[in-house]
């Protein structure tokens, strides 16, 4: 016991309840805060960071995902979707990595930039989802179902691949995609299947680099004791917030890690 405690950080403890209590409120916060975290305030390797941050985020995920199943807060058939689209492509991803032997933060600088801008403009529509919806029904209405569907299965693939490089937007672009694409589903529902599709592809993902990369069992250990509490903490919270709460702290979040990406370009 004395061994485990002493194996244990505080500080990565205390970053584990940030961001764990981040995801679990919002469903957005695991990679695009945590690993840039890892990067900037530990200086930890990015090869380490994001491989670290895949592993750490399919546990953390986990336990959000079972608070908001017992919730009933997880549409099941769209998570299905996502992962029709992620599961394959971040299987390929892994094994053009392998045979290119390209590092997962070689194209990391890129992809920051371009999901800042992406963040930027997620937060200012979740701001306004409101007016926006109004005169979205006006002008197109609802989307034929089979156009929906292709899109959420489009949108795991293009999740697939930016995760298992970055580690990066399992949570800020899941989020937004499902926000356009299923506007009737309440925030509540749209965060418990975002967080429920991260579980398999941050996994699997971080099963993928712990064989191409490095995992540095210390810093995960640590992240998971706060972030495992934390994220079960804040997804009961989350079931008893408004819609209008949630969608507020969504964006505020999404600007803080639009900051973020840009700090690290």
């Amino acid at each position: 016991m004395t061994h485990f405690l002493h194996f244990i950080d505080p500080l990565y403890v205390l970053s584990g309840i940030l961001v764990g209590g981040l995801v679990g409120f919002t469903g957005v916060g695991g990679g695009s805060l945590m690993t840039p975290l890892l990067i900037l305030v530990f200086g930890i390797h990015p090869a380490t960071a994001v491989g670290t941050d895949l592993l750490y985020a399919s546990v953390t995920k986990a336990g959000g995902s079972i608070v908001h199943g017992y919730n009933r807060n997880i549409d099941w058939k769209v998570v299905g979707l996502l992962a029709l689209g992620s599961v394959p492509m971040t299987a390929l991803t892994l094994l053009l990595l392998y045979e290119l032997g390209i590092n997962g933060h070689a194209t990391q600088g890129l992809i920051t930039k371009v999901l800042g801008i992406a963040l930027f403009l997620t937060a200012i529509l979740l701001f306004l989802r409101k007016p926006i919806m109004r005169v979205y029904d006006r002008r197109v209405g609802i989307l034929d179902p089979r156009i929906v569907s292709r899109l959420t299965i489009l949108t795991g693939a293009i999740l697939g691949v930016l995760v298992t490089i970055s580690s990066v937007g399992a949570g800020a672009i899941g989020v937004t995609a499902l926000v356009l694409l299923y506007p009737k589903l309440s925030p509540q529902r749209i965060v418990g299947s975002d967080i429920a599709h991260a579980v398999p592809l941050t996994l699997l993902a971080g099963l993928g680099h712990s064989v191409l990369g490095t995992i540095d069992l210390h810093i995960l250990v640590s992240l998971l004791c706060g972030s495992i509490p934390a994220i079960i903490v804040a997804s009961i919270a989350s079931a008893r917030t408004s819609e209008t709460a949630v969608r507020v702290a969504l964006g505020c979040v999404l600007l803080l890690v639009c900051a973020r990406f840009w700090f690290m370009g």
